[in-house]
């Protein structure tokens, strides 16, 4: 009896996940649909990069920033741990983030200016440790599940004087958590780490 009860709690113990490493991943699963869901398979809707247990960079409204790790359980929905597998050069990594702290929020999705937003900060700051990027763009994507480009982001991008970007290079949260090279250790939650 003492054997199955080690045994259950062994396993317990091992769905609960892994202790947050530097350059883990936080990727942020929406309770309900928004713009971005409603575009992408899934309900994943940002992505933040674990710099130490308390804190994480990451590319929200204010711009690239470093925020409380407790900042992002204050959300609704959950987290999802994760991490690279293979070859990644986390000191590469990390300093690359690190120094797009300041930088303003990229809120037009475009891989061609000055501002980044969330899975454009993981793609140009994830490293292998041959120095080449990790994570490749990936076409653009803001049609719902039938082939029609959304009536958000067409009047979003028509405020803008622009066509939506549909197919240029980029990144989303969905299409990431799913890559070859990530692997999900389970929900964050803070009593993980106590």
């Amino acid at each position: 009896m003492r054997y199955l009860l080690f045994l259950s709690l062994c396993i317990l113990t091992s769905c609960i996940g892994k202790k947050l490493q530097p350059a883990d991943l936080l990727f942020h699963v929406s309770p309900t649909e928004n713009a971005i869901t409603s575009v992408t398979e899934g309900m994943v809707d940002h992505v933040a990069i674990v710099l130490s247990k308390d804190s994480v960079i990451e590319a929200i409204s204010k711009g690239v920033v470093k925020s409380p790790i407790s900042s992002l359980l204050l959300q609704d929905g959950y987290y999802i741990h994760a991490r690279i597998k293979g070859s990644l050069d986390k000191k590469a990594t990390l300093s690359k983030a690190c120094g797009q702290i300041g930088k303003p929020y990229d809120v037009l999705y475009l891989a061609d200016n000055d501002s980044i937003y969330c899975t454009e900060l993981v793609q140009i700051s994830y490293t292998d440790k041959q120095g080449k990027n990790i994570f490749k763009p990936v076409p653009m994507s803001f049609h719902n599940e039938s082939g029609q480009i959304t009536s958000y982001w067409r009047n979003f991008y028509k405020q803008y004087g622009m066509e939506v970007p549909e197919g240029l290079p980029g990144t989303n949260p969905n299409e990431m958590i799913h890559r070859e090279n990530i692997r999900q250790l389970g929900k964050y939650t803070k009593q993980k780490e106590k």
